[in-house]
């Protein structure tokens, strides 16, 4: 089992081939000076190691967990049947899956009283899942909060800039 640093944001995936998409996701979160413990657990190959890599998440720190997978995607439902932090599930285009639909239905239709927010498909959800934690974890610090606050101020000054520089 890798070592385990005590982070806030848990970021697992089923595969090392999940990494080129999840990278997305960690450079988000490094932006915001929050860091994450990086792990490859899958839900059917490794199903102990992801258990209890879920139960003792909490008592190591992590506050979210980000769960990525493609075809089957069960990672990240699997994490959510074994904690009660807030898992965000990150659907990913797989070889042999239906661009990422697969992923996306079973990341989203979680039974109740099992959730997992699920984010969009690929690099764009791998952000807005590093994006989502942030928003989780600046309930209660109001450094990232107001990190959070210039993020959105930068984003709407690119947008008026190009809309201002239009013909």
């Amino acid at each position: 089992m890798a070592t385990q640093k005590t982070a806030p944001v848990a970021v697992v995936m089923g595969s090392d081939s999940d990494l080129s998409v999840m990278q997305d996701c960690m450079e988000q979160l490094h932006e915001f000076g929050v860091e994450a413990t990086v792990r490859i657990l899958s839900a059917h190959r490794t199903p102990q190691a992801a258990a209890e890599f879920a139960q003792h998440a909490e008592a190591r720190g992590v506050k979210v967990i980000v769960a990525a997978a493609g075809m089957a995607a069960h990672l990240a439902g699997a994490m959510a049947a074994w904690t009660t932090l807030p898992v965000i599930g990150v659907p990913l285009v797989s070889e042999m899956g239906l661009a990422g639909l697969d992923a996306l239905l079973s990341t989203v239709q979680m039974p109740p009283g099992v959730p997992v927010a699920t984010v969009a498909i690929g690099k764009a959800g791998a952000r807005n899942a590093a994006l989502l934690a942030v928003q989780i974890l600046a309930l209660a610090d109001d450094g990232l909060r107001e990190k959070l606050r210039q993020f959105k101020t930068k984003q709407e000054q690119k947008v008026r800039a190009k809309d201002a520089a239009l013909p």
